[in-house]
This record gives structure tokens, C-alpha cells and sequence, in this order.
């Protein structure tokens, strides 16, 4: 799956920082991940005690907005 920057996404897992599993957050690349940050989507506005987090796309899920 792919992602556009802006898209709200739930966090189902992460490698990077386990405590933001379960949280959603806000994709920030503009552009599909390449190898600078190992194909990982930047995730952030997760909380303010979580800096923003690198997932790969198995770890995410796309949230619908339109609620």
C-alpha cells in the first residue's frame, strides 16, 4: 500500500518505538520511503512524548477521515 503525505494512519505496530502501537498518527512523506530510511514511512503527531517514528508499511493502516 502506499501513502501520500498528510494521510492519517493508525500505528498497529512499530519497530522503532514500541509505545506507539495502537496510536494514530500523520504520514509525512511526500514520496514512497527509499533506502535513507530502509523503505520506513516517518510517521508523526502520534504525542507529544513520541517524536515521530519510522514504519514500514506492514505496521500501518490508513485512516478514513470521513467520519
Amino acid at each position: 500500500m502506499t501513502f501520500n503525505g498528510g494521510d492519517k494512519v493508525q500505528i498497529m505496530s512499530c519497530a522503532d518505538d514500541p509505545r506507539a502501537a495502537g496510536r494514530t498518527g500523520v504520514v509525512l512523506d511526500e514520496v514512497p520511503p527509499g533506502p535513507l530510511t530502509n523503505h520506513r514511512w516517518t510517521v508523526a503527531g502520534i504525542s507529544w512524548l513520541i517524536a515521530p517514528v519510522l514504519c514500514e508499511t506492514r505496521e500501518i493502516r490508513k485512516i478514513d477521515d470521513a467520519r
